[in-house]
């Protein structure tokens, strides 16, 4: 299942911070259509994600009936995001 979408990228403050893209409802309602056969445990859903020229994997983390995309410092810092940026994620679950 390949998504593209733009969301908010959030800061979530813990231990250490962490970034992570919104994933929209319309596109979270998509993969909730697949994550039961995706997921390997609580709820995260493994994929391959591209923002601009930059790929990566990672696995979206389920949160308030939507996802968050997890996003890396090799991926965040080049690519200039900091919190209350948007960006363009192109995204394929992996089943």
């Amino acid at each position: 299942m390949n998504v593209v979408f733009t969301g908010l990228v959030i800061e979530w403050r813990g231990p250490s911070p962490f970034y992570f893209v919104t994933v929209p409802e319309d596109r979270a309602a998509d993969v909730q259509e697949v994550a039961a056969m995706a997921t390997y445990g609580w709820g995260v859903v493994p994929v391959e994600a591209r923002i601009g020229e930059l790929a990566f994997t990672t696995s979206l983390f389920p949160r308030d009936g939507g996802y968050l995309l997890p996003l890396k410092s090799a991926v965040r810092k080049p690519l200039g995001l900091s919190a209350g940026d948007g960006a363009t994620v192109t995204m394929t679950v992996r089943l």
